[in-house]
């Protein structure tokens, strides 16, 4: 169980538990509108898992109404509990099934997504982690046909990958006409290379930002404390979460 400060995300039931930089994806992706002239209304979560992304998103978008899908049993059932225990469940609404049969009344103006990305690795026994880690069932081309397909044209869409398959992505991406605006490069401490890309897509062609987020400051001759403190994170990375970790 991970408790965050306006909910708690139970997942002993699914396959992947919360980690870092998934809660940096949603504590980071435009979600609100950068321009204050912009309405954000409809946000869709394309495989909620525990529901994680969702509920940030609920927490930092008070009015919008948000979709979430998730096509695994186990992990649907797990996110039905963690919305109906939480404070935003009039908002938050789960379909049970996969991204290329979701069908929806209206376009989305955010689509927010965690995908698999592993195509060659080895297989787990467990056929829910293999579901949660592969792209066997939500290829990279079936997952930009559903954006397409469900975005409004002035909407965004925000991922998160590691850096080959962020590129990779980003290449198949473009010849669909989607193109990356913003992306965020995650790295553990500054002697480390980059581990997450989360990157922001439009129809909209337009110059690329790029921006570094470092997590843990540099480690001490000691090493880092088993259990790690407020101190360990930087500070960009504690004002990010500041919202959601009960630490900070």
């Amino acid at each position: 169980m991970f408790t965050f400060k306006q909910f708690t995300i139970r997942q002993g039931r699914t396959a992947m538990k919360v980690c870092t930089d998934a809660c940096v994806l949603g504590a980071y992706a435009d979600v609100t509108g950068a321009d204050a002239r912009e309405q954000v209304k409809r946000i869709l979560d394309i495989g909620t898992g525990t529901g994680l992304l969702a509920l940030m998103t609920a927490q930092r978008n008070q009015t919008a109404q948000i979709d979430a899908v998730e096509v695994d049993d186990a992990a649907f059932d797990q996110a039905q509990e963690n919305v109906a225990a939480g404070p935003f469940a009039g908002r938050v609404h789960l379909w049970h099934g996969r991204i290329q049969d979701f069908e929806a009344t209206e376009q989305y103006d955010r689509i927010l997504t965690n995908p698999p990305f592993y195509t060659n690795h080895l297989r787990s026994p467990d056929s829910a982690v293999n579901r949660a880690l592969h792209t066997d069932e939500l290829p990279f081309p079936e997952l930009i046909e559903a954006v397409r397909r469900l975005m409004k044209p002035d909407g965004q869409w925000w991922v998160l990958l590691p850096p080959y398959e962020a590129e990779k992505l980003n290449v198949l991406a473009k010849q669909a006409g989607l193109h990356a605006c913003k992306r965020l490069l995650v790295r553990h401490n500054a002697q480390k290379p980059i581990f997450r890309v989360i990157t922001g897509f439009s129809f909209e062609e337009r110059s690329l930002s790029d921006e570094t987020m470092t997590v843990y400051e540099a480690k001490k001759q000691n090493g880092f404390q088993e259990n790690r403190s407020a101190e360990t994170y930087t500070s960009e990375f504690r004002t990010l979460l500041g919202e959601f970790y009960l630490i900070f």
